[in-house]
């Protein structure tokens, strides 16, 4: 098992994860938005909602398919792992005014960040930092 291969099967598993949570959130928004914390009030709420929670993810998933397939370009992962880490370092940003997330959301959190992580640590090295 090459780190290449590693690689290209986390990003794949990324993407499928991606996909599948923006699917359930299409379906069913209300009780996405509860499972973390949210309340959905009137257009704008189910728009941002939306832009996040489905926009996002399915940006996070498509890119993370194209780097899984495009190897040879190292920069498209490390931007799939940017936004896997975007979002538990905002949850540690508002953690200082008002805590950590709890229970499932917590998890989440643990799981994108070694997500990121073995991304970042996964990376093709080819002659020092040209690459």
């Amino acid at each position: 098992m090459s780190p290449a291969w590693a690689r290209g099967q986390l990003l794949s598993l990324v993407a499928t994860a991606s996909s599948l949570a923006a699917l359930v959130a299409m379906l069913d928004p209300d009780r996405v938005a509860t499972a973390m914390g949210l309340f959905l009030v009137g257009v704008n709420g189910y728009s941002q909602f939306y832009a996040i929670y489905v926009g996002v993810r399915l940006a996070t998933a498509g890119l993370a398919v194209l780097a899984a397939r495009r190897g040879d370009q190292p920069i498209l992962g490390d931007l799939v792992a940017l936004f896997l880490l975007a979002q538990p370092a905002g949850r540690l940003v508002a953690a200082f005014a008002i805590g950590l997330p709890n229970g499932s959301l917590f998890v989440v959190s643990g799981i994108e960040l070694l997500a990121g992580l073995a991304l970042l640590a996964l990376r093709p090295r080819k002659d020092g930092l040209t690459s």
